[in-house]
């Protein structure tokens, strides 16, 4: 899990979805805002019913998101805020257990890397 001061809060989300920009790939969009002051990068991730009825597979979503984000977390600047939102195919693509063919931790490290290369 992510430091709290590197989370974004509810307030900071609303913020975010009133005023925010768009950065997509497949199955994960990131929705964010950047200002110029030095607070750290504070980023939370988003996982609605339309990824999963069950909240065990949404939990599980953003556990494994936080987990990959802690590796990238110095590679967003200082003063950005977002909000990783799960796509209706994440569930499929993200959950499950790793196999020799199918590695679902891998594959959202590639969605997050696609991302923060569409940001620079």
């Amino acid at each position: 899990m992510l430091a709290k001061k590197n989370r974004a809060d509810r307030k900071n989300i609303d913020d975010i979805f009133k005023r925010g920009r768009f950065v997509n790939s497949p199955n994960l969009s990131l929705k964010f805002i950047s200002t110029r002051n030095s607070t750290p990068a504070r980023i939370s991730f988003i996982a609605p019913k339309t990824a999963s009825k069950k909240a065990v597979v949404r939990n599980l979503l953003r556990r494994r998101g936080y987990a990959v984000l802690k590796k990238h977390l110095k590679h967003f600047p200082s003063g950005f805020t977002g909000a990783f939102i799960f796509g209706k195919k994440s569930a499929e693509v993200f959950s499950g257990r790793k196999t020799k063919n199918y590695n679902p931790i891998q594959n959202l490290d590639d969605e997050v890397k696609t991302i923060l290369n569409k940001l620079h």
